[in-house]
């Protein structure tokens, strides 16, 4: 480590560094504009004032300063969430989410419980960030049908990750880049199961606090799309399902009115030619021709469409799907569901759909119509409309967006979601799992998989460009950006160093466990301004030194760096998963700080009890 006295450029840094973490938390201004005043104020402190490099210690330059936009870290989170959304739109995740949503029949909690394990476990052997982004949109999806917020689950999510991150040498990029550190300095290689017993007993003491104190102390804050969604989850439409020749449902027959291929859905009426069934269609096998006037919420009719895919055609009250423009690539369409409420001077009241071409003229097609009122057992092509009606419909975004001129219909912006591309999801199961193997097996950098699974995605049609790009998160990159330009600065003007020597000097004399305890709290701080990597790099050779001069094993301050690095929990950007859990969980800078310091500190406090016994301190 070398250790500089205090100099002008170390003390700006240290101004800006403190006034970036206020604003972060103050929230008054956005996390995108913050992030770029950081990187202009860095970038003019540099230029505007000469700076002499330290010698052992990487120069400062405009370049390095700039450079997080390239730094893998970043490529590697931004191609991870286009491969999570690849997995969304196909709807790849729909199996596991019905499996897990299942134990909610023996405890609501049951599901969460289960899920966060899973993931402490597999982040021991696999890298923790795609263990993340293919559980984001599981434990959003339970919240959902617990009826909980995502707020309450996404941090959690994202600590229960780096929690199992510390029980092997593989778990996290944070233990091998220690045990390359210790190396260096001298000191043997951690092993594979080196710290597993350590890490395991910190990871079940954290997970206790994740899985039942945690997600109080969150907010139970959702976006406004995700509150109206929620508030509309009992609402449902009227839809018809024609039977065709091949339909997964010819010869079914009702258990108590109901069809085990259409769960969630009641049909209220089945008509046959002249004939008409009403429930509980008792000795009734459906049949090629017939048409079920059924209602069923939106989520139910997505679900549905999951499980039969050729549900998407029956449907329909057109024959065939609406097509795109003949510019248009198969691959690029782009259709989605949205709803439209009938405005209350439209011209559509009082007509049906088949009266006003509705497809024609807006090449929406209408699946399913809504309506307070009273129950209805008409086909969707022969209700006439009433203001207030919403309408569910299918389309291409950009004709869905179209509406947004139409004064008969008013479009409700927060309703549109890309329709799952089922027929697809194989292909995007089979690239995540090549990308994740790829990582895991260390055949390639994780950087480098995870750019090629992004592509792949695109290119065999898994989402199309508009659709990976509105997968991006801005903030996210933003921050990643600023975060590594402040580590850059810290590290290159000496003041982490000079930071850490001056804390460990205030601390001469005091008991073995006393300093390991402080040092430990230190790399834990530092871990959450400074990226986990910087930080582990930095302190390794601290704490082996420190155990030198008292002369007990190096083991202890060695794991000490390594389990204090790893707890990235009170800042989104500590850790890629953080990050990645922000959008989701709609959080704010503060909602990081209240449930990870209580983390960092039961951790704190169980490995100092840890090393006191096993090292007898």
């Amino acid at each position: 480590m070398v250790v500089v006295e205090p100099t002008l450029h170390m003390w700006l840094v240290f101004a800006v560094v403190g006034i970036a973490v206020v604003a972060y938390v103050s929230e008054k201004l956005s996390i995108e504009l913050v992030s770029l005043l950081v990187v202009a104020s860095l970038a003019t402190i540099f230029h505007v004032f000469p700076y002499t490099p330290i010698e052992g210690v990487p120069e400062i330059t405009l370049r390095s300063l700039l450079a997080g936009l390239a730094d893998p870290a970043l490529i590697t989170v931004l191609s991870l969430m286009v491969i999570g959304q690849g997995m969304i739109r196909t709807g790849a995740l729909d199996a596991p989410i019905r499996q897990m949503a299942k134990l909610r029949r023996f405890h609501p909690f049951l599901a969460v419980f289960a899920g966060l394990v899973v993931v402490g476990v597999t982040s021991g052997i696999l890298n923790n960030t795609p263990v993340v982004v293919i559980f984001i949109p599981i434990m959003v999806a339970l919240a959902a049908r617990l009826r909980r917020s995502a707020s309450s689950l996404m941090i959690p999510l994202s600590y229960a990750a780096i929690l199992g991150g510390m029980t092997t040498l593989i778990g996290s990029s944070t233990n091998l880049l220690v045990s390359a550190s210790a190396v260096n300095a001298g000191a043997a290689p951690l092993g594979f199961f080196d710290f597993t017993i350590t890490g395991s007993i910190l990871a079940a003491v954290g997970l206790v606090y994740v899985i039942f104190i945690a997600p109080r102390l969150l907010p139970d804050r959702a976006s406004y799309a995700q509150s109206l969604t929620e508030g509309a989850v009992g609402k449902q439409f009227i839809a018809q399902i024609d039977v065709r020749e091949g339909s997964p449902l010819i010869g079914e027959t009702a258990r108590l009115g109901l069809f085990s291929s259409l769960p969630g859905i009641t049909v209220r009426l089945i008509q046959r030619g002249e004939r008409s069934f009403l429930p509980p269609f008792e000795d009734v096998a459906l049949e090629p021709g017939d048409e079920l006037i059924v209602a069923a919420t939106r989520a139910s009719i997505t679900e549905a469409i999951s499980r039969l895919p050729a549900l998407i055609q029956a449907l329909h009250t057109s024959d065939d799907l609406p097509e795109p423009s003949e510019t248009e690539h198969s691959m690029d369409r782009d259709f989605i569901l949205a709803e439209v409420v009938i405005a209350p001077a439209s011209r559509m009241i009082g007509r049906n759909l088949a009266q006003i071409v509705f497809h024609s003229r807006t090449r929406c097609t209408v699946i399913g119509i809504q309506r307070r009122s009273r129950m209805i057992r008409q086909g969707v092509q022969d209700i006439r409309l009433e203001a207030g009606d919403v309408l569910l419909l299918l389309g291409h975004r950009r004709d869905v967006r179209r509406l947004r001129g139409q004064r008969d219909v008013i479009l409700m912006e927060w309703s549109a979601h890309d329709l799952p591309a089922v027929e697809l999801a194989w292909r995007s199961v089979l690239i995540f799992a090549v990308t994740v193997t790829l990582s895991a097996t260390g055949m390639l950098p994780i950087v480098v998989s995870s750019l090629l699974g992004a592509g792949a995605m695109l290119v065999f049609g898994c989402l199309n460009i508009n659709q990976a790009v509105r997968s991006l998160d801005r903030r996210v990159a933003m921050l990643i950006w600023a975060a590594l330009a402040m580590g850059t600065a810290l590290h290159g003007t000496g003041g982490a160093s000079y930071i850490a020597a001056s804390m460990m000097g205030v601390m001469q004399g005091a008991p073995t466990i006393v300093i390991l305890s402080v040092f430990f709290l230190m790399v834990a701080t530092f871990t959450n301004v400074l990226s986990n990597n910087a930080t582990a790099v930095l302190f390794t050779p601290i704490g082996m030194g420190l155990a030198q001069s008292l002369n007990v094993p190096t083991e202890v301050f060695i794991l000490a760096t390594l389990f204090g690095a790893n707890c990235s929990f009170a800042t989104p950007m500590g850790y890629q998963t953080n990050l990645l859990v922000m959008g989701p969980g709609h959080y704010k800078f503060i909602d990081y700080l209240k449930a990870g310091v209580p983390l960092i500190l039961l951790v704190w406090i169980t490995y100092t009890i840890i090393a006191m016994v096993r090292y007898d301190l």
